[in-house]
């Protein structure tokens, strides 16, 4: 590829042009598959490739990120990125409960007067602060403790859609329990 042509193409793909992108798919497509997999695999890989490419097509500013030099060695790093955030991502993902020390140990040691506050807390909860279209997700992840991709399943929703509602839940319930904490 001449100096010309590389600056004509860098220019096309700054601006986001459908034929940029088309060449871009599929002369690095195994380039972006590589990266990712070294942190990833199998749906999660899948997943990570294609946000790649669809972050640069919907992105201006990351599109203008590259600058020219090895367009390779940029995807390597963008997408090794992304693949690191989807796996940071993915581990805080752990249904509450699965941490003994932290929410196992007073009713291993019998204490019911702690459940049942629990309870009666989570219930306040659902029923004051949690908006009405999360409450399936919230019963089916934080009361009956389904991994998530059994939740999205049985909710009949994309496990990235389950993902964000729980997040959001997370974010209530913490506000929730905190601001119930400074309450005399």
């Amino acid at each position: 590829m001449s100096v010309t042509t590389r600056d004509s193409w860098l220019s096309e793909f700054h601006r986001g042009s459908r034929e940029s992108f088309a060449e871009l798919y599929r002369d690095h497509f195994e380039t972006v598959e590589i990266a990712v997999g070294r942190v990833l695999s199998g749906a999660d890989k899948e997943t990570v490739i294609h946000e790649v490419f669809c972050y640069l097509m919907t992105s201006a500013e990351a599109r203008r990120g590259f600058h020219g030099g090895s367009l390779s060695a940029w995807l390597m790093t963008l997408s090794r990125n992304k693949a690191i955030d989807f796996q940071r991502r993915r581990r805080r993902e752990q249904p509450m409960g699965t941490d003994p020390e932290r929410f196992g140990g007073a009713i291993e040691a019998g204490s019911f007067e702690h459940a049942a506050e629990a309870r009666l807390l989570l219930e306040r909860f659902r029923g004051t602060v949690l908006p009405r279209k999360w409450q399936p997700v919230f019963d089916a992840r934080f009361v009956e403790q389904l991994e998530q991709h059994q939740a999205a399943k049985n909710l009949r929703m994309s496990r990235t859609t389950l993902a964000y509602q729980e997040y959001r839940i997370r974010k209530l319930l913490r506000r929730f329990v905190l601001a119930g904490r400074t309450q005399p």
